[in-house]
């Protein structure tokens, strides 16, 4: 079945959810006294840069937003703008994960705080970004872009997806699924 440029992001989402949900458990288990490996922490800022961001965000920014604009969708105003503004705030918590896991590596029991605190905030901003993007930008996408303007969509992102590589989703998806079962000793 022909899945439309929409359905495709939100299928990203749910993977997403999957990692961020991931994100939850570990952060618990952190408070609960367990340390997890430097490994999973990596492998989260791994997903979080690649699969969240240059697969998914980098879509939308370079082809969906840019079409809505041309629909007469302000790119500075609301929806776009205040997306735009997340994928950036959610670019820098991921660096600041990416540096707290180091200094958990290097520090161990003396990073866990940043580390909590950098698995909270990115928690606290992906559950409201992607609802925002289901429920208002990409109803209002599918209202605004013609079948011709959706199939040309489609097309660029899964250009998209041949450049970052063909076996990305796979094994992020992968890891999402590992990560679900197995947060503190994956």
């Amino acid at each position: 079945m022909w899945k439309g440029p929409m359905e495709m992001l939100e299928a990203e989402h749910r993977v997403i959810q999957r990692v961020v949900g991931g994100m939850v458990r570990l952060e618990a288990a952190l408070e609960e006294g367990a340390e997890p490996k430097v490994e999973t922490l990596r492998a989260i800022v791994e997903f979080m840069r690649t699969y969240a961001d240059k697969c998914h965000h980098a879509k939308e920014e370079a082809h969906l937003f840019t079409l809505l604009e041309r629909k007469g969708v302000p790119i500075g105003g609301c929806p776009l703008g205040a997306l735009i503004h997340e994928h950036e705030t959610g670019r820098a918590l991921v660096t600041a994960l990416a540096e707290a896991a180091e200094a958990y590596q290097r520090d161990g029991v003396a990073a866990r705080e940043a580390v909590k605190l950098g698995l909270r905030a990115l928690v606290a901003l992906y559950p409201a970004h992607i609802w925002k993007e289901d429920y208002l930008l990409f109803p209002m996408a599918n209202k605004l872009l013609t079948a011709e303007e959706q199939r040309e969509l489609r097309e660029k992102f899964a250009l998209a997806e041949v450049e970052i590589g063909g076996d990305v989703h796979e094994r992020f998806e992968q890891f999402a699924e590992t990560l679900e079962r197995t947060v503190v000793s994956a």
